[in-house]
């Protein structure tokens, strides 16, 4: 099974609509007094990752061609640029940046597992652009 791959003509995700939490991974226990007491339930936790991006008409038809046919309306995962990491520049412990042998800067490479969340993507018009809002499972 090939994995599907964010399209790279979209942007980064808008750093004031970024939200994260990591999935409830605990059983509560009720005790007769005092505050409750928890136990793992489970150890390979997901992340829910809120995001939103804002795109032109162009990027709106990638975004919803991708969710759409591509990853079958969310029921497939794919593949996408960790955005808290991904092409973030490398510096040294003393703040100065890391650079190659060729005097480049080296920036960062991750990229996440991901599927569709629990709700539907969303868009609203802002002036003549698109803000796409959406979550997603970040997988273990």
């Amino acid at each position: 099974m090939t994995v599907a791959t964010w399209p790279i003509e979209l942007p980064k995700p808008e750093r004031e609509s970024w939200q994260s939490s990591p999935q409830e991974s605990r059983l509560k226990r009720n005790n007769e007094a005092g505050p409750p007491s928890y136990r793992s339930r489970f150890s390979s936790v997901a992340d829910q990752v809120s995001l939103s991006i804002l795109v032109d008409r162009n990027g709106k038809a990638i975004f919803d061609r991708f969710h759409r046919s591509t990853t079958s309306r969310g029921s497939k995962p794919f593949y996408m640029p960790d955005p808290t990491t991904d092409g973030w520049k490398l510096y040294a412990a003393d703040g100065r940046p890391l650079l190659t042998a060729a005097g480049r800067q080296i920036l960062l490479s991750a990229r996440w597992l991901c599927m569709f969340g629990d709700t539907m993507p969303a868009e609203a018009i802002v002036g003549v652009e698109f803000r796409k809002s959406f979550s997603v499972w970040v997988m273990p």
